[in-house]
C-alpha cells in the first residue's frame, strides 16, 4: 500500500505542477485515452491528448482572470478497485500570487497504472463550477458566459 500511496502522491504533485505552470501538454500526458469528464451537467470524452491539451488551454484565461497563480492538493482518499485501477478523491487548493488560498475544489479520478505510470481516465468534479463562480462573484467578475457550455 505504501508503494501505491507514493505513486499517487507523485502523480498529484506532477498534476498540480502542470496546473500551476499552465502547461496543458504536460497535463494531458497525465491522462489516458480516451479520457472522460463526467458531472451533473456534462459528460464527454476526449480521444487524444492533443484534444485534451486544447481543452485545458481554453480554461487557462478563466483561471488567470480569477488570479489563480499556483495549485496544491490534499489527497482525501483512495480506494483500490482492481489490480491497476484506483479511485482517488482530491481537494485541489488554488492560490493567488501572494500564496493566499482563493478557493478549492474536489474531484474524483479513476486512475490506472499503465506501463509508464498512473494516468487519469475519468474525472468527476463535484464542486468546481460553484466555487469558481463564488470566487468570481467575490471579485466582481461576471462568468455566466463561461459556464453556458461545457469546457
Amino acid at each position: 500500500m505504501a508503494e501505491l500511496d507514493t505513486a499517487i502522491d507523485e502523480y498529484l504533485t506532477r498534476y498540480a505542477a502542470t496546473l500551476t505552470n499552465y502547461d496543458a501538454t504536460a497535463a494531458a500526458e497525465l491522462w489516458g485515452t480516451p479520457g472522460m469528464i463526467l458531472d451533473d451537467r456534462f459528460a464527454g470524452t476526449l480521444d487524444s491528448r492533443e484534444k485534451m491539451a486544447e481543452g485545458l488551454t481554453q480554461s487557462y484565461p478563466l483561471y488567470q482572470k480569477l488570479g489563480l497563480a499556483s495549485v496544491g492538493y490534499e489527497c482525501l482518499s483512495h480506494q483500490q478497485l482492481a489490480d491497476t485501477i484506483v479511485l482517488v478523491s482530491v481537494r485541489w487548493l488554488f492560490y493567488d500570487d501572494a500564496g493566499k488560498q482563493l478557493t478549492d475544489g474536489t474531484n474524483n479520478y479513476i486512475l490506472r497504472r499503465d506501463d509508464d505510470g498512473l494516468h487519469a481516465y475519468v474525472c468527476i468534479p463535484t464542486d468546481e463550477t460553484e466555487k469558481l463562480q463564488q470566487l468570481a462573484a467575490e471579485r466582481g467578475i461576471d462568468l455566466s458566459a463561461e459556464f453556458d457550455a461545457p469546457q
